[in-house]
């Protein structure tokens, strides 16, 4: 690839330099170089015009699953790399619910050095907090870090143990390493198969109640309020638990948190026919827990989107409803579902809206040179056309996962250009392999 990239006339959004505005970029070894109106391109610069599009920091997704090691049958770390820059995605970081669990160097240190040489995005490692994700004993978190992963969470599962929890926050402020909170109380969740409300007593599901979410989330935030070390709280999907976080944040407590667009996109009406693909957890909730998930975007107490991309064989979630696993692939369709129904119904601007896929999660997990387009950050950048529309097509996904409750819908918004680290890899379809 050329060692000098120019995108001209592209509307350019960075809200990490509040600047929304018509601007050329120039690319140098591999680093934002200039950016500015009528720039010039050197010798041999390969030039992208990006007239009528919308240019943008690389979207960063703060929790995936990548599933390898141990089940390259659902994903690979190139597949996940492959759909990520699909959908615009330049960074993403892999929970490490993988087989083995990521809870030593060993594991992270497989994960980055196979993304190194497979990986068309960034690949940040997510490490364990506790030893097998059991919450009993924590793990080699410092010796992880080390290893280059950037922070530690038991997502799937919630550590009950409050000591246990009480001296991973105080170890991980010792190391200064971020926690991402999976928030549930597994004795009010045990054997639940979605939203406990009154869809579920229609099906006749078990339901998992929303203060499963809230009562974790609040026996958290007296943890941190108690340790002052940062907890960011991750695919939140209930009122009550955004407006304890929302307290939370007023009190100045260390606390971010996120959502997923299939949480503001869908109620649980979508489990209505017993649809497997809509099966996730945290569950989609009904339209309350919606509204307040809006709420928390537009108030910004919700500062983060990421997907929980979670790919499964198509043979899994043809399993009747209660034997099928949780989760929904995400990556390919992040863009286009916050366009459609967060900027086009005018809960966000555009601008509010790529703050919680770009500068926002960079600050939330500490990710440097990274999330912003400011001359001598890292050249990961994101054309794409908002007003472009397409229909989803599981069967067309570059993930190996078609568990999608998205499938036959029409969205706007179209990823055209993916750059990363001034590679162009995505250019309408994957062109570095």
């Amino acid at each position: 690839m050329p060692k000098t990239l120019l995108i001209k006339n592209g509307h350019v959004i960075d809200p990490a330099q509040n600047m929304d505005e018509k601007a050329d970029i120039l690319i140098e070894d591999g680093k934002i170089k200039k950016i500015g109106k009528n720039l010039a391109a050197p010798a041999k610069t390969k030039t992208i015009d990006a007239k009528g599009k919308i240019v943008s920091p690389g979207f960063i997704d703060m929790h995936v699953h990548l599933r390898e090691p141990g089940r390259e049958d659902k994903e690979t770390i190139h597949t996940a790399s492959r759909a990520a820059a699909k959908g615009g995605i330049t960074t993403v970081v892999g929970m490490p619910n993988t087989t083995p669990i990521a809870d030593n160097q060993t594991v992270i240190e497989f994960i980055l050095s196979k993304a190194k040489k497979e990986s068309l995005v960034n690949i940040q490692a997510c490490g364990a907090i506790t030893k097998g994700e059991k919450g009993q004993e924590i793990a080699e978190i410092w010796e992880m870090k080390q290893s280059g992963a950037i922070a530690v969470s038991d997502d799937g599962f919630d550590i009950q143990n409050l000591n246990v929890y009480r001296k991973a926050l105080q170890y991980c402020k010792t190391h200064d390493m971020p926690i991402i909170s999976h928030t549930e109380d597994v004795n009010l969740a045990k054997d639940g198969q979605m939203h406990e409300g009154a869809v579920s007593t229609r099906l006749g599901l078990k339901g998992i109640p929303a203060c499963a979410e809230d009562a974790a989330t609040a026996r958290i935030i007296t943890l941190v309020e108690d340790v002052d070390h940062r907890m960011h709280f991750t695919h939140v999907s209930s009122k009550g638990a955004i407006d304890m976080i929302k307290l939370a944040q007023h009190k100045h407590l260390p606390v971010t948190a996120d959502t997923t667009p299939h949480h503001f996109s869908l109620t649980d009406e979508a489990v209505a026919n017993y649809d497997t693909n809509a099966k996730v957890n945290p569950p989609l909730r009904s339209e309350d827990h919606r509204q307040a998930i809006l709420k928390g975007l537009k108030d910004g107490t919700l500062s983060c989107i990421v997907t929980d991309h979670a790919p499964h064989l198509w043979t899994e979630k043809q399993r009747e409803f209660q034997s099928a696993p949780c989760g929904i692939v995400g990556f390919e369709t992040m863009l286009s579902l916050i366009i459609t129904n967060l900027v086009n119904t005018k809960v966000l601007t555009l601008k509010e809206a790529l703050a919680k896929i770009t500068i926002n999660p960079a600050k939330a997990i500490g990710l440097k040179n990274t999330g912003t387009l400011k001359p001598g950050s890292q050249a990961d950048i994101t054309i794409f056309d908002p007003k472009a529309t397409w229909t989803v097509d599981k069967t067309k996904l570059e993930s190996k996962g078609m568990n999608t409750p998205f499938h036959g819908m029409k969205l706007h918004g179209v990823v055209t250009d993916t750059i990363v680290e001034g590679n162009h890899v995505l250019q309408n379809k994957i062109i570095k392999d």
